[in-house]
């Protein structure tokens, strides 16, 4: 059976160990040493330094099923926790989370992305965040809806955003003070279900979004892949038709112009579900009501869904497929639509794959921008770069002999 995380190597290893004890729980050294892929007595050797550095300590014995009973491990204290922003067209997301992915905050900001200073407000709104962290904190994550060149130095071309070569990871660094990993919003969410979800028990597997947008976030052997320039996964801008509706890409017949939000309240106008000033939750809760034009337009957008993440999954071959976003909310009118579609175009062998709708909250963008600081401890990929060995020699650090640490420090 496959594991359920890269195995970690080298320095690596106890930062792992104390980002598995800190995600998971107190948690046995056997159970440790078959999480992250090495053998027990590797573990057994690096516990006993953590131990030693006051990081990590013995707990209760675990429940036995016959033969002696095995110790718990557990962190002494919070080893850290991390800083997670979800960047959109008009607001800035924020939220504070401990190192088991417990929410302490959350908090929602104006934005403009189209002011000439708008990179210098970004880190305003992010610097405010960060003087309010309470305890040691380990960096700070930013979601952003477009690509990006690379978590470590965060060059962005976001279209709906109006930022092109904009350069979010080096500005925000020089402003905060503190590790910054930047990445696709869609990827966030993938690294947040390698902690804390669906990807805990896979190494590679699907993350789809619906909603304002369509998007895909794909994770290969336990990594994120993120293509050659950081681009892959936009699924919404496959062409489904020839000559279909224009796409805010500039493009026309992307899936994302057939069945992202704006294009269903398109639909819903044009079939008089809804008045000139609709919108998606107008258009559901009519479909809630029971009103068959509704029902049909999420239908059809469940069927070219379906269709088109068949081809992903002929391509990827994942072991399970994760749909979540604002749009889940509607899922039970996409789903008539989605499963026979999705189903009927995967090959017999692969008709059985499994995929979860899980439920939504917007903390969950934040969330999963969080995610890529807490992640770094399983990065055997180095996908984090230098940002991810500035974020694990703060882990390793600790916190300060009285608990807490400064939120801005040395870059």
């Amino acid at each position: 059976m496959a594991s359920s995380r890269p195995a970690a190597r080298g320095d690596l290893m106890a930062s792992a160990i104390l980002g598995l004890l800190g995600t998971r729980g107190p948690t046995s050294r056997a159970d440790v040493a078959r999480a992250l892929d090495v053998s027990p007595a590797t573990v057994t050797q690096l516990t006993k330094e953590l131990i030693n550095r006051g990081l990590v300590a013995e707990l209760e014995h675990a429940p036995s099923q016959g033969g002696r009973p095995a110790r718990l491990l557990g962190l002494v204290r919070s080893a850290g926790g991390a800083i997670g922003a979800k960047v959109t067209a008009d607001h800035v997301a924020i939220v504070d989370v401990d190192l088991d992915g417990t929410v302490r905050s959350s908090t929602t900001y104006p934005f403009n992305p189209d002011a000439p200073n708008a990179l210098d407000a970004l880190g305003h709104i992010l610097g405010s965040a960060v003087d309010d962290h309470s305890g040691h904190l380990l960096g700070v994550g930013v979601g952003i809806p477009g690509s990006v060149d690379a978590q470590a130095s965060g060059i962005v071309e976001a279209p709906t955003l109006g930022w092109s070569d904009a350069h979010v990871g080096p500005v925000l660094r020089s402003t905060l003070g503190v590790p910054v990993l930047v990445e696709n919003d869609v990827n966030t969410l993938a690294v947040a279900e390698r902690l804390y979800g669906k990807g805990r028990d896979h190494r590679s597997y699907l993350v789809v979004t619906i909603g304002r947008g369509i998007g895909c976030g794909i994770v290969v052997d336990g990594a994120i892949y993120r293509g050659a320039f950081g681009g892959a996964g936009e699924i919404g801008h496959v062409p489904i038709t020839v000559d279909g509706p224009l796409c805010g890409c500039g493009s026309r017949g992307c899936l994302e112009a057939h069945i992202g939000d704006d294009a269903l309240v398109r639909q819903a106008l044009e079939r008089g579900v809804v008045g000139p000033r609709g919108t998606s939750t107008g258009l559901r809760q009519a479909a809630d009501r029971g009103d068959a034009t509704a029902k049909e337009i999420y239908r059809e957008a469940g069927v070219l869904l379906g269709r088109a993440l068949a081809g992903v999954v002929h391509t990827i071959d994942p072991e399970v497929v994760v749909l979540l976003g604002e749009g889940i909310d509607a899922w039970r009118h996409w789903e008539p639509g989605f499963e026979p579609s999705f189903r009927g175009h995967l090959l017999p062998a692969r008709r059985g794959l499994p995929f979860a709708v899980e439920p939504w909250d917007e903390d969950k963008w934040a969330l999963g921008a969080a995610a890529l600081v807490l992640a770094t401890p399983f990065d055997a990929a180095n996908a984090a770069g230098d940002q991810g060995r500035l974020v694990r020699e703060r882990l390793h650090a600790g916190p300060d002999p009285v608990g807490t640490t400064p939120g801005r420090g040395p870059r």
